[in-house]
């Protein structure tokens, strides 16, 4: 089980705790649930899959329980409880084998299940809002916002959504082909809280697709970037006051309405964008 720190929220959710609690003493007004990686597909890899609905329930009580203790602080500033919805590791679009472009290594409806069983759970432990994130394939996205619609249907309730897209380099493109605009069209039928992109890239290079999409949809626009690009130890360099100085572009631009980070992001550069933040409006929905 080596890497699958999703399973942290049950054998150690003190430590999830502690770090859900420091970036909302950062400023952070939502926190994202621990579980990128929470569904039968991913966990397959660690021969886990039984164990998703308690992973994602707990999680989602995990980030509940610290957003609910921070906004009894101050009632003036809600706090909001985002339950995360990665990608998987497989795509519905692309082939994992180059010598068989035909082949798909999973299919729509069994994306549709693993999520639906993912975002039940984040939902009945008590997630605000879902965040469909990190999205390099938007058929597995598409899987996800079905399964997301079948619930609200099932309910009879309406679930806030977040959608987040991922530019993979500077084709300007996702790893399936879509440019930012296309990604924007392909879910654009939906009622969705929130588009916008993550990961990947830093902030200086999110800017394009920013104002590529912005003029273009009447749903608020998000951005969580990468604090830069990784070294050659895989880790971040950029400081929270470069992060910040980069950010100032969108807000003075009128970019986005939500912003966070992604990699590298510690709670010292949460803290730097949401003092930076509270001197700007919110982008104006078109």
């Amino acid at each position: 089980v080596k890497g699958n720190n999703d399973m942290l929220s049950i054998t150690k959710p003190s430590v999830i705790d502690e770090i859900h609690r420091q970036y909302l003493e950062a400023g952070a007004d939502i926190i994202e649930t621990n579980t990128f990686s929470s569904t039968t597909i991913a966990m397959a890899d660690y021969h886990m899959e039984d164990f998703v609905y308690q992973l994602n329930y707990e999680s989602a009580k995990l980030a509940r329980k610290a957003c609910d203790d921070y906004t009894a602080k101050t009632p003036d500033k809600p706090r909001f409880v985002a339950g995360s919805i990665g990608p998987t590791n497989k795509t519905a679009s692309l082939s994992p084998d180059v010598n068989d472009p035909g082949y798909r290594a999973i299919t729509f409806d069994e994306l549709r299940k693993a999520y639906k069983q993912q975002a039940e759970a984040l939902l009945d432990g008590g997630a605000d809002i879902l965040l469909v994130e990190t999205i390099f394939d938007t058929l597995n996205a598409k899987a996800a916002l079905f399964a997301i619609d079948e619930i609200q249907e099932e309910r009879g309730i309406r679930i806030p959504t977040m959608v987040s897209g991922t530019i993979t380099d500077a084709s300007g493109r996702t790893l399936s082909g879509q440019t930012a605009e296309a990604f924007l069209i392909s879910v654009s039928h939906l009622d969705l809280l929130s588009i916008g992109f993550n990961c990947a890239l830093g902030a200086k290079q999110l800017v394009p697709y920013l104002e590529a999409v912005a003029p273009q949809t009447h749903f608020r626009i998000s951005a969580h970037p990468n604090a830069g690009l990784p070294n050659a130890f895989g880790q971040y360099d950029e400081t929270p006051e470069q992060t910040a100085e980069q950010i100032k572009e969108y807000l003075d631009k009128g970019l986005i309405n939500i912003i966070g980070g992604c990699c590298g992001t510690t709670p010292e550069h949460i803290k730097a964008l949401a003092d930076l933040a509270k001197d700007y409006k919110p982008r104006k929905n078109t």
